[in-house]
Formats: C-alpha cells, structure tokens, sequence
C-alpha cells in the first residue's frame, strides 16, 4: 500500500499492529471510564487474534502495578514486555518491529492507558520512525478526562489518526465477504460503551 493511502487513514490488514499499553489493574480505580475502556479494548484483542494481526502488549512496573487486567486473553499476544519507560517502545519492542508484519509494518492502531503519557509518547516516537499511528479514543484513557482529551488533541496535531473501536474493525475487514466477516460481526453487535468523547467533539 502507498503512503499516499496510509495519509487518508487506510488500515492494511498484513502491514499493521496493534499496540496495547498498560491496561493494568491497579490502574482500574485511578482512570476514568476504565471498564468500558476494556470493552473496547476487548473487542481489538479479539479481532487482533481473528486477523491475524500481531498484538504486542506492555506493562508499567508490573511487580508494583499489576499485570494487564484478567478480562483480556493476551495469549496470542507475540510478547508481554515490563517496562519502566513511558513509550511503549523499549529495547525489546523495537528489535521486533522490523519482524511483526509479513512485510513493512507501515500502522500500529494503539490503545491503552494513559493517553496523556504511554499512549502521547508510543504515537510520537512511532511517527518519528514513519509508522502511522491510529490511536483509538474509545480504548484509551487518563486518570482525568482534561488530560485525556487535551492528549487527543496533541496526538492529531503531531499526525495520528484519532479513531474508534468500530471504525478500526471496519477498516480493516473492507468487505462483507471478508472470509472473517462472520466472526468479527458478532464483536461489533454490541454498540461500543459510552466513554464521554462527545466533549472531544465540541474541542
């Protein structure tokens, strides 16, 4: 796929990753909307997994903050990494960029905690190195919805794609007669929860 497309938001199914970010369960009663953050998240693992796609998963300090959060089976994640830096992109996650896609990894679709910290600093240096960043507002989260929203904004300033659980599964399956429509239908016959983006909306 062109960069060209890559700029209008297209989403290729065999160049992209997801990234999940700390969504760590000592984190649950500190983050607003936090439950429904991991429906959300939720239904990306589980398309990750029906796709194919490859899923890398981080975790802040997990020996004081916990592991990511029992709701999501991380199992076919290709690596669960403890990290004590901000970003995502630690040692270990950046040796494996090069080998996550069967070809060039051109898009990461990212989500987690927190937007104004992990999620604002994976995005910026994901873009310094030309990979073109969907960060999903309905699956990401900060203990204050200010910091939250105020991220959203500096993310689309530095070129991310602000985007949405439903919006990325659509993306990415293009077509009714993609041979997993039948799987991924039945994730999105839920409407994704209310996370109080409709503020976003009026920025």
């Amino acid at each position: 796929m062109s960069r060209q497309l890559l700029k209008y938001g297209f989403l290729p199914e065999n160049k992209c990753a997801f990234f999940l970010c700390d969504l760590q369960e000592n984190f649950r009663k500190a983050v607003i909307y936090f439950d429904n953050i991991v429906d959300s998240a939720n239904k990306l693992v589980k398309t990750s997994k029906i796709l194919n796609i490859p899923l890398v998963v981080t975790e802040q300090y997990p020996k004081g903050l916990g592991r990511t959060v029992q709701e999501l089976d991380i199992s076919h994640a290709v690596g669960v990494y403890p990290k004590t830096r901000f970003s995502m992109l630690e040692p270990q996650v950046v040796n494996h960029l090069g080998s996550l896609c069967s070809s060039q990894l051109e898009c990461v679709v990212l989500f987690g905690i927190e937007a104004h910290v992990c999620i604002e600093q994976t995005a910026a240096e994901l873009s310094a190195r030309g990979i073109q960043v969907h960060v999903v507002a309905d699956a990401c989260s900060s203990r204050s919805q200010e910091d939250r929203l105020l991220a959203f904004q500096r993310l689309k300033q530095i070129g991310c794609f602000i985007t949405t659980t439903e919006n990325v599964i659509f993306k990415l399956i293009k077509d009714k007669e993609h041979p997993k429509f039948g799987d991924v239908r039945l994730l999105i016959k839920t409407p994704t929860p209310e996370t109080g983006l409709m503020y976003f909306s009026k920025m």
